[in-house]
């Protein structure tokens, strides 16, 4: 769904070149002011003046700590990684992603997640959301899970300084405003470390576990070999170790 952007033949071909570049840039830099004046908050860009308060720091995405909403880090070898914020039968999904100085990609983005869903037998169509345009999903139901009808899904996306952050609302608040509220006052406040390395556009940010998270995740690992190499020599053979956390999805879990 995120793959790579066009050519830089195929970007100068659309854009013009000379006057017409600089004025195509004049005009990005625009719609990134009205975008964030429209949203009135964030999220905020790490250079920004926001507003201070207890943020997790997951590397490319500061998330705030508020009561009753859980926030979890998910890894999944095939897809990267994300942000699950889950609020009672809700849940949103954050992901941050390098974006071209010349412009945004959720317009781009949009219509391919448009075109997926079509393809495996969905539907979808575009309404005025909280942070612009949202593109409301119907997704048929996946083999082996107890669902029976099509699952509801409401993307978002949030074009920010050379950064695209991607979000998913699902279960309650992709259809219903009260229940979308605790969470998108949660996206307020997260802010975006784009960092200054080259990244070629739609790159995945970097997150990563807390130090305190990481270091506990460490001496678990470390305890779990040497319960298994105590098993082994006093001859009990190999029992159940949980698999590696990091292919089988949530690792850090926030909860106030």
């Amino acid at each position: 769904m995120f793959g790579r952007r066009r050519s830089a033949a195929g970007r100068d071909e659309a854009m013009g070149t000379g006057a017409d570049l600089s004025a195509a840039a004049d005009d990005v830099v625009e719609d990134v002011v009205e975008d964030a004046a429209a949203r009135a908050g964030g999220p905020w860009d790490v250079t920004d003046q926001f507003p201070p308060m207890e943020r997790v720091d997951l590397g490319s995405l500061q998330v705030p700590v508020l009561p009753g909403l859980d926030i979890q880090l998910v890894f999944a070898e095939q897809h990267g990684a994300w942000v699950a914020v889950r609020h009672q039968a809700s849940e949103m999904q954050l992901m941050a992603f390098a974006a071209p100085k010349s412009g945004g990609l959720w317009d781009d983005i949009r219509g391919e997640i448009a075109a997926e869903i079509a393809s495996g037998g969905g539907g979808s169509e575009e309404r005025a959301g909280t942070f612009g345009t949202d593109l409301l999903a119907q997704v048929p139901a996946q083999p082996g899970t107890p669902q029976s009808g099509p699952a509801l899904l409401r993307f978002a996306g949030v074009n920010g300084r050379r950064w695209f952050l991607r979000v998913l609302f699902a279960g309650q608040a992709a259809v219903d405003p009260a229940a979308a509220a605790p969470l998108e006052a949660l996206l307020r406040e997260v802010v975006v470390v784009r960092g200054d390395q080259p990244m070629a556009p739609r790159d995945l940010l970097e997150l990563r576990l807390p130090p305190d998270a990481a270091q506990a995740l460490e001496e678990q690992a470390r305890a779990q070999a040497e319960q298994q190499a105590q098993a082994e020599a006093e001859g009990q053979g190999r029992f159940d170790i949980p698999p590696n956390p990091f292919e089988r999805g949530p690792e850090f879990t926030e909860t106030r």
